[in-house]
């Protein structure tokens, strides 16, 4: 997970805006090499332990409705690179195609099963082969959709110098984030023009501040979220810069 010397980056990397965030994170390449060994060496231990969980999964989804057990769909990853993410699918198959690329509270697509799975975060955790691939790491900024990607400004190019998360400090503070956008009438604009610039802003944040023990608290804060505990840190913006 070394970072790249700065001539190497992707040219619409290569910008004033990325730069102070790459000086920070090129200091800290020790550290980030330490986080890609605790990706290999956990996620590699997860996936053995969770194997009778996924073969559970599996077979419910499967007699729950007709399509594929994993729902691949294209994300972004470290430098602009595109990956097939994995996630147990939730929704109908083909939601993509009927529906938008974000998902809202009652969002017609999702399963019966796939209600139970997503309520209690079980459709990432297959995710976890993702990190042992190197695709994506434990924490990170979320994988946005080329789409969304493409409405980055230059600034929040930055979060791709490091491989796209299964959770953040957004994930927590947005992690209802289906209920914001079920009263939008264009849900992509919503999203687009609202939703995504604040959790950038948690995200540009963790870079400048970033260490491997951050990453370790963000970590068990996700677990207690996901079990419905308020761990909410009470820092306001300015203090966190």
């Amino acid at each position: 997970m070394m970072i790249r010397k700065w001539e190497e980056l992707p040219e619409q990397m290569r910008t004033d805006a990325v730069r102070p965030y790459y000086d920070i994170l090129v200091k800290k390449n020790g550290s980030l090499l330490f986080k890609r060994i605790f990706d290999v060496i956990v996620s590699g231990l997860m996936l053995v332990i969770l194997s009778p969980v996924f073969l559970v999964l599996a077979i419910a989804i499967k007699l729950d409705s007709p399509g594929p057990v994993f729902y691949r769909q294209v994300r972004v990853t470290q430098y602009g690179k595109t990956f097939r993410i994995f996630k147990f699918r939730s929704m109908v198959s083909n939601a993509d195609q009927i529906g938008t690329q974000v998902t809202v509270g009652n969002d017609g697509r999702i399963t019966r099963v796939g209600k139970l799975i997503r309520k209690c975060r079980l459709d990432e955790i297959c995710q976890l082969i993702d990190i042992f691939r190197g695709t994506m790491t434990f924490v990170g900024t979320r994988p946005e959709v080329p789409k969304y990607v493409a409405a980055y400004t230059p600034q929040m190019l930055a979060t791709l110098l490091l491989p796209a998360g299964v959770t953040s400090e957004a994930s927590i503070r947005y992690k209802d984030e289906d209920k914001l956008l079920n009263a939008a009438e264009d849900v992509d604009a919503t999203y687009i023009h609202d939703v995504l610039p604040g959790k950038m802003y948690y995200n540009l944040q963790s870079i400048l501040h970033y260490s491997f023990g951050a990453d370790i608290r963000t970590m068990l804060r996700t677990v207690l979220a996901v079990l419905g505990k308020d761990c909410e840190e009470k820092v306001s913006r300015e203090e966190i810069k």
